[in-house]
């Protein structure tokens, strides 16, 4: 009974936003709460709730103001040099714009945290891709592919988790995986090619020099609101910046508490009047108060499919339905499931709870812990297009797009992206085809 309000909660949440039939907001908080109703759990919601509410409250506080901080940069008009660089380098191609984004986007990641590298690399390039009328969609997906590849390097936390789970060596985890990622991020770059491609067929090329009608000049490009324009702030801006990212990388203080004394020194420094500072704020909440929004409705839908055990219910259920002649292919199973399970359920419930058992069955397959804890991720490729990951609600907040559409537009070139380090791991030697039972 458990196992298929689960089953059903999922598929109707996922129907009706994709469908556009309700907003992601509203699925997340009603949705759960039918179906807890529909299992008898009746008033014990109410404290299942609360705590998926408590458990996503400081990433909503940082959410709510790292937008505002990277929106008042924006204004400010910080990285108008950069979107000028870029466009001189790529010579107004929408093909070499949505490639770099990606190559961007990976170079960011590399310090592991997806929250860091949405902001940083969406507020570079999207006042380009709105000046420009490329597909915010297309920003999204490329952004994404590359927090996907780069989130399983040893400090970004899904192989962290697996080799906490085993008992097992980073460096036996990891190493080998250094291949396939290559592999796969050759594959990623090759997708940001062809969605460009796309884009340059929809638009054509744009005209630096401005010569013929129709074209834009660089300064017209990047050009925003010169009344909020601050030239002459720009490397005091630079340099806030500069440290507060510092700060993040080194963990000194919480997120929360950074971004917080970010927006309010930039608030300061660059609108120090009050009137300039309501507005400013006032500009900005259209852009915060949805995402905001959305992470709190997560945390319901969070709590009442961790409260209800519904998350266990359908980890028990996929399991159980594994056939013994899928014995020997245990490495590839557990790539295959890791798909789904990290989509539906949150990494620590898979790699804590999960991972485990699909290692014992292996183990008798002669089946080493090392290749199940490599072939458990797979699955990152496409993890973050989950409803239950915060920072997804920062990227779609960030693009300006809607959660759903950036679900549909992503989910097959995640996919792909997903079997092609598959096939890398197959290929490589990473995991076995087949186990060798002792």
């Amino acid at each position: 009974m458990l196992t298929a309000l689960a089953y059903s909660m999922i598929v109707v949440f996922m129907a009706l936003i994709m469908t556009k039939r309700l907003s992601a907001m509203v699925a997340l908080i009603l949705v759960p709460i039918v179906f807890g109703l529909l299992g008898g759990f009746g008033m014990g919601l109410g404290p299942m709730m609360l705590d998926g509410i408590k458990k996503l409250a400081p990433t909503g506080v940082m959410l709510m103001f790292a937008i505002l901080y990277f929106g008042i940069m924006i204004d400010a008009g910080l990285f108008d040099p950069i979107v000028k660089l870029v466009l001189r380098l790529v010579g107004g191609s929408p093909t070499k714009i949505v490639v770099g984004t990606f190559l961007l986007a990976a170079g960011v990641s590399l310090d592991g945290d997806g929250s860091t590298t949405y902001m940083i690399t969406c507020a570079a390039m999207l006042p380009l891709y709105q000046r420009l009328g490329i597909n915010r969609l297309v920003l999204a997906c490329v952004v994404m592919m590359a927090g996907h590849l780069m989130n399983i390097l040893p400090w970004g936390g899904p192989t962290a988790r697996a080799v906490s789970a085993l008992g097992v060596e980073m460096g036996q985890v990891f190493v080998p995986m250094i291949g396939p990622m290559i592999i796969t991020g050759i594959w990623c770059t090759f997708v940001a090619f062809i969605l460009g491609r796309r884009e340059a067929r929809r638009l054509g090329t744009i005209s630096l020099d401005g010569a013929h009608g129709g074209s834009q000049s660089i300064a017209e490009v990047t050009g925003g609101d010169p009344e909020l324009a601050r030239p002459k702030l720009l490397w005091v801006n630079a340099l806030l910046t500069i440290g507060l990212m510092a700060l993040l990388i080194m963990d000194v203080f919480p997120l929360q508490v950074l971004f917080m004394v970010a927006s309010a020194i930039a608030l300061m420094i660059n609108y120090p009047r009050l009137q300039q500072q309501k507005e400013r704020l006032e500009a900005h909440a259209v852009n915060i108060v949805p995402v905001v929004s959305l992470i709190f409705a997560a945390g319901i839908f969070v709590g009442i499919l961790s409260g209800t055990k519904m998350v266990d219910a359908i980890a028990n259920n996929v399991i159980g339905m594994v056939p013994d002649w899928m014995g020997p292919y245990m490495a590839v199973v557990t790539a295959v499931l890791s798909i789904p399970f990290t989509f539906f359920i949150s990494n620590d419930a898979f790699y804590f709870g999960i991972l485990p058992i699909l290692a014992k069955t292996a183990a008798v397959y002669g089946i080493s812990h090392v290749e199940i804890a490599r072939a458990s991720l797979v699955g990152q490729q496409v993890h973050l297009l989950s409803p239950l990951v915060a920072s997804t609600y920062l990227l779609v907040g960030l693009a300006k797009v809607e959660f759903g559409d950036h679900q549909r537009f992503t989910l097959l070139w995640a996919l792909t992206a997903a079997f092609v380090m598959l096939a890398a791991m197959l290929v490589l030697g990473v995991i076995p085809l087949v186990g060798s039972a002792p």
